[in-house]
């Protein structure tokens, strides 16, 4: 029964209204309604890593699904689809018998399907319909068992479980209670099928490179393992795992495991090169959680499985308060620790192999490990490795943005006698980067910095933003975005943007960047000891970059040291010869001209000439 939410005030208002606004008031009124209701929320499994192994033939079978299983058969039972996503649904049924009996014939229908497997939780509790707009407990539990629920599983809550017949009841075991993330209290969680999990028959063939990827290595995550006393803490050590999971696969340029494939490895102890091999990864994530009191400590290590070296290790510790938010700050932590460590250990491999028969993935590795050096020499190697890898392989989005950061490092630090030209095929080829992939972040960031040389600062803004969004532990979409507001004049923002970068990938190769940007921050903040500071921590780390060196002179002057400021300029003039004011503008795009003479202030007391 539909029950229309009305306030003592609201009658008040209507009393005392024109005929006019009361009509109007009745039309807002209508658009709001509660009732109890059984609600049904289906997700495809990894569907992001489906579409970037193969997006036409996802779409193919998605479509298949949707025509010709999951929408007849919630017709037949009397369900009606009111909200559906890209890749799942919200079904709304009379009851909770008919709700069940939907999904555990749509996951029979699924058990022998080469592509697709859902996860599906219901739930009977308090909708609120408002608009195109749906809310309330009965959403938030079933999609919050809907997340719990292992691939081609059904869960649903203790209400739901209680308002079964008998017979029905039987097809469900379970009856544990899960604390599940927003949910105030614990809730009582039963499964279909009632013993072990569904047969799904993942076809998967690891002997030979992921489809789609060009050869791209693989990374599998592990179940953390879980070396608390309390055997109720497995479900945080799952979700751990599953939360690095599901982040990796925000990376796109490499591909992830699929969980149903990873955690099959649960509570062995296998051994990791033979994990790789089954698997198909080259890189194989695991780590332990230990629970004490109101602590917690969880590790991690990453192993190449090839060759079972240990690229990287770490430990968090942390109290336990808001137990997502702890997951949720530890997950992001780790993902962007692993991911510069996995792009120089690529980077290193490829530059290590001869140059016969390497694939479009290891010419871009090779190229970059020529543009970390940052040296003018390098990044024009950089260019020149990638060329051929663009004009073979037009779509591969990793190379094109690559290619667009070496173009701008040209312009940014005066290595080309035409900024403008270079600035042009960078901005190009970001523009081709996330034509190829859309959800590519290195090619969204990258479209930032390219919208900002334009002077499309907004655009700028808003492509550093989609990087974050596509993956919110890319650190360098978090410099990205610093740099952006830097040349906007919006200090502060700069050096927050730039300090959560810090702070997420302490350990970058990009890293004397980022504080070369800090350095600058800070001086048109005109806090010139810290941006001495901070140049002089880039340059400890790489001696030759230009930013840096350039950042020295600049503080130096402004703090009177000028006999040291001269003796910094010429090193800096020693890496980019050809730099003066006027080319400096070119390089730098700040939006106000008092910003920019502000920034060559100090350059220019230290003796940088106008031309």
């Amino acid at each position: 029964m539909t029950t229309v939410m009305v306030s003592l005030m609201d009658i008040l208002c209507i009393y005392h209204s024109s005929p006019n606004q009361i009509l109007c008031l009745k039309r807002e009124i209508s658009f709001l309604q509660r009732r109890l209701t059984a609600i049904l929320i289906a997700d495809v499994v990894d569907y992001s890593r489906l579409m970037g192994e193969d997006e036409i033939r996802t779409l193919a079978a998605l479509a298949e699904l949707r025509q010709k299983l999951f929408e007849p058969v919630v017709v037949a039972r009397g369900g009606k689809i009111i909200k559906r996503m890209g890749d799942g649904w919200i079904v709304e049924f009379p009851n909770i018998s008919d709700a069940t009996a939907c999904a555990i014939e749509v996951q029979e229908g699924l058990l022998d399907h080469a592509v697709i497997h859902l996860r599906i939780g219901v739930h009977i509790g308090d909708v609120t319909f408002q608009d195109d707009d749906v809310y309330g407990d009965g959403i938030n539990v079933a999609a919050r068992l809907e997340a719990l629920a292992e691939p081609g599983q059904v869960l649903i809550s203790d209400t739901a479980h209680q308002s079964l017949d008998g017979k029905a009841a039987l097809n469900f075991g379970g009856g544990d209670q899960h604390a599940l993330k927003n949910i105030a209290r614990p809730v009582t969680v039963w499964h279909w099928p009632a013993k072990g999990k569904a047969d799904i028959k993942i076809v998967t063939d690891v002997s030979s490179p992921v489809s789609g990827f060009d050869g791209r290595p693989a990374i599998a995550v592990l179940p953390f393992d879980n070396m608390s006393n309390d055997p109720d803490q497995e479900y945080f050590a799952d979700g751990i795992a599953e939360d690095i999971l599901t982040r990796l696969a925000m990376w796109r340029w490499m591909p992830v495991i699929a969980r149903n494939s990873s955690f099959s490895f649960k509570g062995q102890k296998a051994d990791i090169q033979e994990v790789g091999k089954k698997l198909g990864a080259r890189y194989v994530l695991e780590g332990s959680v230990r629970k004490g009191g109101t602590k917690v400590r969880i590790t991690g290590q990453l192993i190449d499985a090839e060759t079972s070296h240990h690229l990287w290790a770490n430990r968090y510790d942390g109290q336990i308060g808001d137990i997502f938010d702890l997951q949720d700050q530890i997950t992001e932590e780790i993902v962007a620790a692993l991911e510069p460590i996995v792009g120089q250990a690529e980077a290193n491999r490829a530059h290590r192999l001869t140059v016969d028969n390497l694939g479009a993935w290891d010419k871009t590795q090779r190229a970059l490990w020529h543009f970390n050096k940052f040296t003018k020499k390098d990044i024009e190697a950089t260019l020149g490795m990638l060329q051929p890898v663009i004009e073979e392989s037009p779509d591969f989005a990793q190379a094109q943005a690559l290619a667009s950061f070496a173009n701008m490092c040209l312009a940014l630090f005066s290595w080309t006698d035409n900024p403008q030209k270079a600035l042009q095929d960078g901005t190009a080829q970001a523009m081709s980067a996330i034509t190829s992939d859309p959800m590519h972040p290195m090619g969204n960031a990258l479209s930032g910095f390219m919208y900002a040389y334009q002077r499309k600062y907004a655009a700028a803004i808003n492509g550093c933003q989609r990087a974050i969004e596509l993956n919110p532990s890319f650190a360098m979409a978090y410099h990205a975005l610093g740099a952006v507001n830097m040349f906007m004049g919006q200090q502060a923002e700069a050096i927050t943007a730039i300090n959560k970068a810090v702070r997420l990938s302490p350990f970058d190769s990009l890293m004397p960047m980022w504080l070369g940007t800090l350095s600058a921050s800070f001086y048109l903040s005109e806090k010139y000891e810290e941006a001495l500071e901070f140049a002089e921590q880039a340059i400890r780390i790489a001696p030759h970059y230009p930013l840096a060196l350039r950042g020295r002179p600049n503080a130096l002057a402004q703090l009177g040291r000028l006999d040291e400021a001269r003796a910094a300029l010429k090193d800096f003039l020693a890496v980019s010869p050809n730099y003066t004011v006027s080319s400096g503008r070119a390089g730098i795009p700040f939006r106000d001209e008092h910003v920019f003479r502000h920034y060559m202030e100090g350059l220019i007391k230290a003796g940088l000439p106008e031309e």
